[in-house]
C-alpha cells in the first residue's frame, strides 16, 4: 500500500513495515531497479533488499539475522540503563531495576559483577544514543586485526 508520495519519493507500507523508495516517477508501474553499493556493508544491504523484495512480492519475509535476540535484549537494557543515568539514578539504583533478582547490598556492591555489567550497559547505551544504533543493523563481524 502506498502511504504517501512526492514526485521523487514513495513511502510504502508492506505488511506493517514501512519503506521509503526513491523513484523518478511514482506513477510508473514498470520494473523497479535497486542499486547496491559494493563495499564492506554489501551483505547487509543485500539482506535488506531480500527482505524488501519478499514483502513486495507477497512472500514470507525472512527473519532479520543482523539483530539477534541477545542483541535486542541487550539494547533494551542499555536504553533502560541510560534512562536511569539521565534521571541521575546511581548505578546501584539502576541495578535494582534491571536485575531485581540479584542482591546489591552496599557492602558487596564495589566488587559485584552486576555493578560492572550496569556500568558497561550505561557506557554502551550512551554510545548507542550518540549514533551507535546504526551498528545494530550491521551484521556482527569478527575483527581481522
Amino acid at each position: 500500500m502506498i502511504l504517501q508520495h512526492a514526485p521523487s519519493l514513495m513511502r510504502l507500507d508492506i505488511r506493517g513495515d514501512q519503506y521509503d523508495v526513491e523513484l523518478t516517477d511514482p506513477d510508473d508501474r514498470r520494473t523497479l531497479c535497486a542499486l547496491t553499493i559494493l563495499d564492506a556493508l554489501t551483505a547487509d544491504r543485500l539482506a535488506s533488499l531480500e527482505r524488501f523484495w519478499s514483502g513486495l512480492t507477497g512472500k514470507r519475509v525472512p527473519a532479520d539475522q543482523r539483530v539477534t535476540r541477545q542483541r535486542r535484549a541487550r539494547a533494551r537494557l542499555m536504553l533502560r540503563a541510560i534512562d536511569g543515568d539521565a534521571a541521575q539514578a546511581t548505578y546501584r539504583e539502576i541495578a535494582l531495576q534491571l536485575y531485581p533478582q540479584h542482591p546489591t547490598e552496599p557492602g558487596d556492591w564495589v566488587g559485584s559483577p552486576v555493578r560492572e555489567t550496569v556500568i558497561r550497559l550505561a557506557r554502551d547505551g550512551r554510545v548507542l544514543v550518540r549514533g551507535g544504533y546504526l551498528d545494530l543493523m550491521r551484521r556482527p563481524r569478527r575483527s581481522r586485526g
